[in-house]
């Protein structure tokens, strides 16, 4: 099965929860060679951003399943132009209290947690004031981090080193017992 197939089933059992979700779905991303023009400095950027999301531990982090690309190449083939906007403006912003890329590790995760309550705050308000139609503007880390998770996941590296995989799935299993941290199934 190609990546790009799966993707499309996943897209259609979460019910297009995600952001650029619809474009994806519908079939209007385009089949030739990839290509974007975010610059290579911006996927290294985001790859930073993903693996202060999903850090190395004793399991791969996000820079190694090159989610950064991925991300890139998402934004340009399934968000609209409006959402591409906002997220090119949030990969900006990144950089409003100085160079990402030159801050530690510790001071990434702060500024993260920052953003991360203040997209929930953002996303609170329109859920209080009864317009969330869709309407509304995403906030750009929620779509980092929506593309983080989605991309590390539906990865090589995530779906085998930090799920279980198993290519052609056995019998089924209703009474499997839980052992406490065993990882989900990523099939």
């Amino acid at each position: 099965m190609e990546r790009r197939d799966l993707l499309k089933m996943i897209a259609a059992a979460t019910g297009m929860s995600m952001i650029g979700g619809a474009a994806f779905a519908y079939g209007k991303v385009p089949l030739q060679e990839p290509a974007n023009d975010f610059t290579e400095a911006d996927v290294a950027k985001l790859d930073e951003l993903a693996e202060t999301i999903i850090p190395q531990t004793s399991t791969p982090g996000a820079k190694e399943a090159g989610v950064g690309l991925f991300m890139a190449q998402f934004v340009t083939d399934c968000y609209s132009p409006e959402e591409q906007a906002i997220f090119r403006e949030g990969l900006a912003a990144l950089d409003a209290d100085g160079d990402f890329m030159a801050l530690t590790p510790e001071a990434r995760k702060e500024m993260l947690i920052a953003l991360d309550a203040e997209a929930k705050e953002q996303a609170g308000r329109v859920a209080l004031d009864g317009q969330s139609s869709g309407q509304t503007k995403a906030h750009y880390f929620t779509m980092m981090k929506q593309l983080t998770l989605f991309s590390f996941f539906t990865s090589e590296v995530g779906a085998t080193k930090v799920l279980r995989y198993v290519a052609v799935p056995g019998r089924y299993d209703g009474e499997l017992p839980y052992e406490q941290g065993t990882p989900a199934w990523a099939t």
